[in-house]
């Protein structure tokens, strides 16, 4: 698990969400799981826990991906120190977490991915990104906490 540094927030794998006490340990409030094939973890009541059965490469619904990309943006808002994870915790979570920080900053889903890829090893599924690029501009347009 490594901190996307200087943001209240880690990617990591999908096996890392399971070590609840490691994870309050680093003072993260919410999990936002992205696997499919991953089995839900079994958290703590005082973490926030958001699962979104993504798979890796193409083929996920266009609103779940938005919808995962607007959770992780609208905690990352609101400074909730937050854990994103899949499988590996190569593509889908770093995938999302870009995508959500240029919602939050609005700069370009590419630049977000490299200040991603300086704190965290990434092989995004080219399919994947080309979908998350696709939600983007919809995900983008949308509040992230009612007005």
């Amino acid at each position: 698990m490594n901190r996307i540094s200087p943001y209240p927030l880690w990617i990591g794998h999908g096996r890392e969400s399971h070590d609840a006490p490691r994870v309050l340990d680093l003072g993260i409030e919410a999990v936002v799981e992205l696997a499919a094939e991953e089995a839900p973890a079994v958290t703590p009541r005082e973490l926030v826990y958001c699962r979104f059965p993504l798979i890796d490469g193409g083929g996920n619904r266009p609103e779940l991906l938005g919808l995962a990309v607007r959770t992780v943006a609208g905690l990352l808002a609101a400074g909730v120190p937050t854990l994103v994870c899949c499988g590996a915790g190569l593509s889908r979570a770093p995938g999302v977490v870009a995508v959500a920080l240029a919602i939050v900053h609005g700069e370009p889903p590419e630049s977000c991915l490299l200040r991603v890829t300086a704190h965290h090893p990434a092989d995004v599924a080219p399919r994947l990104w080309a979908d998350l690029l696709e939600v983007w501009p919809q995900a983008q347009a949308q509040p992230l906490a009612p007005a």
